[in-house]
C-alpha cells in the first residue's frame, strides 16, 4: 500500500488528470466490444452497431491525446485506427445528411 501511496504522491495533478483521460479512453475501447456483443445478441447475427464507431473514435482521440502528453510514440502510432473510425462515421453520416437534405428540399 505504501508503494501505491508513494506512486500517487509522486505525480502532479496534471499528470493524474491525463492519466484519467487515458484510462477513460482505454475503457471506451473495452465498452465498444460490450456494445457490439449486445447488439449481436439482440439481432441474432454478428453486427457492428453505430455506437461501436463512436466509442472507437472517442476512445482513440482520448488515448492519442494521452500518448501525445506522455510523448509516447508507441501509443501515438497505435491510434492509426482513428482514420478507420472517422471513415466509418463519415459513411454513417453521409446517407443521413442526404436524407435530411432531401427532406428539407421537399
Amino acid at each position: 500500500m505504501e508503494t501505491l501511496t508513494n506512486w500517487w504522491q509522486s505525480h502532479s495533478s496534471l499528470d493524474l488528470i491525463w492519466l484519467s483521460i487515458g484510462i477513460i479512453g482505454q475503457s471506451m475501447f473495452s465498452i465498444r466490444w460490450i456494445a457490439q456483443w449486445l447488439a449481436s445478441e439482440k439481432s441474432g447475427a454478428s453486427v457492428v452497431p453505430e455506437l461501436f464507431w463512436y466509442l472507437s473514435f472517442a476512445g482513440g482521440v482520448m488515448v492519442l491525446a494521452y500518448g501525445i502528453y506522455k510523448i509516447d510514440p508507441v501509443i501515438i502510432l497505435g491510434q492509426f485506427g482513428l482514420l478507420v473510425y472517422a471513415r466509418n462515421l463519415y459513411l454513417i453520416w453521409k446517407p443521413k445528411a442526404v436524407k435530411q437534405a432531401s427532406a428539407v428540399s421537399d
